[in-house]
């Protein structure tokens, strides 16, 4: 038997003024998007900003429905819609933020397992990283410079 260690390496600044300025800015966004999104079931709010290489920002927030697996999340609604509109373009950061209506959320909330995948595809198809920054309402922020670090074992199309 071999054994296999997986390490990540992400940075975590103390709060959103400790960012750069233009994360700053594209957090905001996340948070605009965030205040909008359609969560009347969980009361769990998402939202997300997405920066492409053409300079354009996309954003998108949750979305959910009373047929609980016809609902979206904000990374998957965000990353669609870029695809969609713009698919030549490359993903160079995304900014994420979750806020809980019924509690405080001060704790750094990444992106749930089927959006890392959602991520996963677009940054395998423009062979380039994605820089993802995640946070809860308040609190810190943590920085992941590839997808690869939130999911290092990655099921991609070659394997098909």
């Amino acid at each position: 038997m071999k054994q296999l260690k997986i390490e990540t390496l992400l940075e975590v600044y103390d709060n959103i003024s400790k960012l750069p300025q233009d994360i700053q800015s594209l957090m905001d966004k996340a948070i605009d998007a965030r205040n909008n999104a359609y969560a009347p079931y969980s009361n769990f709010n998402v939202g997300a900003a997405i920066l492409l290489d053409n300079t354009e920002v996309v954003i998108g927030n949750n979305q959910e429905n009373a047929s609980y697996p016809s609902g979206l999340c904000a990374e998957r609604t965000a990353i669609y819609y870029a695809g969609a509109k713009y698919p030549k373009a490359k993903i160079l950061k995304m900014a994420l933020t979750a806020s809980s209506q019924n509690k405080v959320t001060d704790k750094p909330i990444p992106p749930c397992g089927a959006c890392r995948q959602a991520i996963a595809e677009y940054e395998i198809k423009q062979e380039q990283p994605i820089e993802i920054y995640f946070m809860g309402a308040e609190g810190k922020v943590v920085k992941s410079n590839s997808l690869a670090n939130l999911l290092p074992l990655l099921f991609e199309s070659s394997v098909l």
